[in-house]
C-alpha cells in the first residue's frame, strides 16, 4: 500500500517567507563589527595622585595618556616643580621628554621624582603636563615628605685608623647614629675585612634608633698569626632598608715584640755559628 503526499504551494511559499523574515532580522547580529574611530576627549590620568614617601626616596607615579583624537600628535612632558626637584618620565623603561601619539592611542607613562635634600615635611603638588600644538592636558600629582632617613657610622673620636700585633686581638668602639628625623629599625652591622681575620659587634644588630640618638657599638677585631706587617684596610657597615653606611678604617699591623727579639737572636746566632767555623776551619 502506497501513502500519497500533497503539496500545497500558498503553504510553501507562506514558510519560505517566515524562514527570509528571521534571515533578515538576525541579520544586523551576524554581521561583523569594524573599531570605532577615534573621537572624543584625550586624558592624562594617575593611578595614585597622592605618594608619601621620605625626602631621601623615590616618588613613583603610574600614569596613562590616551590620545582620542583622529590623527596622531607629538605630546610634550613638563613639570613645575619645587626649587632643587628632579623628575624623569619613562616610556617601557626608556626616558623620555616627549612621545608620538596615534590616533586612539593609550600610552602608560612612569614619572620618578626625587625631592630636594633638604625638603621639609609637608605636602608637594606637582604640576604635570603633556602639551601638544592644539591641546594641553593637566595632571595635579602631590608628594607628600614625611621626612629623611640618614644613618652614621664613625668612632666616637672620629679616628678611622687603629693598630695591632700580628696575632693580636682589638677591641674598637663604634658610633652608630641616626642623622635623619624618621626612626631607624632592624640595624645589621656587616664587616669586609682581609683574608683570614675575624670581626665581631656587639651588640650586631640594632632593633631601633630614634632620630639623633646614637648607638655605642663593641667591635673586637682579630688579625691570624704571621700577619705581614703593613697597612691594611678594613670596612665596616651599617645597613637597613632604608640607607647604609660604611666606614672604611686604616689597621696597622706590627710584628710583637716577642717575634722581634726571636728574629734578632736568631741573627746573633747565625752569625755566632759562622764566627765558629771560621776559627774552627778558617786555617786548614
Amino acid at each position: 500500500m502506497f501513502t500519497t503526499f500533497s503539496f500545497k504551494p500558498s503553504k510553501v511559499r507562506r514558510n519560505a517567507a517566515v524562514i527570509f523574515l528571521i534571515l533578515c532580522s538576525a541579520g544586523p547580529i551576524l554581521r561583523a563589527q569594524t573599531p570605532a574611530p577615534a573621537g572624543g576627549k584625550s586624558s592624562y590620568s594617575a593611578r595614585l595622585m597622592n605618594i608619601e614617601a621620605a625626602s631621601n626616596e623615590i616618588f613613583r607615579f603610574n600614569t596613562t595618556l590616551h590620545n582620542a583624537e583622529t590623527k596622531s600628535k607629538v605630546m610634550e612632558l613638563k613639570a613645575t616643580l619645587p626649587i632643587g626637584w628632579m623628575i624623569s618620565y619613562k616610556v617601557e623603561g626608556n626616558q623620555v621628554t616627549s612621545l608620538a601619539m596615534d590616533p586612539g592611542k593609550t600610552q602608560d607613562i612612569s614619572i620618578e621624582i626625587n625631592a630636594s635634600a633638604n625638603a621639609s615635611p609637608g605636602k608637594y603638588k606637582i604640576p604635570v603636563k603633556a602639551i601638544s600644538g592644539t591641546d594641553t592636558l593637566s595632571l595635579n600629582l602631590e608628594a607628600v615628605v614625611k621626612g629623611s632617613y640618614g644613618i652614621t657610622l664613625s668612632s666616637p673620636s672620629g679616628r678611622l685608623s687603629a693598630e695591632l700585633n700580628s696575632g693580636s686581638h682589638e677591641e674598637i668602639q663604634l658610633a652608630l647614629k641616626n642623622s635623619g628625623t624618621l626612626p631607624l629599625k632592624d640595624i645589621d652591622l656587616t664587616s669586609q675585612l682581609p683574608t683570614n681575620w675575624e670581626a665581631t659587634f656587639e651588640p650586631a644588630k640594632v632593633s631601633n634608633l630614634e632620630p639623633g640618638k646614637s648607638q655605642d657599638i663593641k667591635l673586637s677585631l682579630k688579625v691570624p698569626d704571621k700577619t705581614i706587617a703593613g697597612d691594611y684596610a678594613a670596612t665596616f657597615t651599617a645597613s637597613n632598608p632604608n640607607g647604609n653606611a660604611p666606614a672604611v678604617f686604616r689597621i696597622i699591623v706590627k710584628t710583637s715584640l716577642l717575634s722581634g727579639w726571636i728574629g734578632i737572636l736568631v741573627i746573633l746566632l747565625s752569625i755566632g755559628l759562622v764566627y765558629y767555623l771560621i776559627r774552627k776551619y778558617g786555617r786548614r
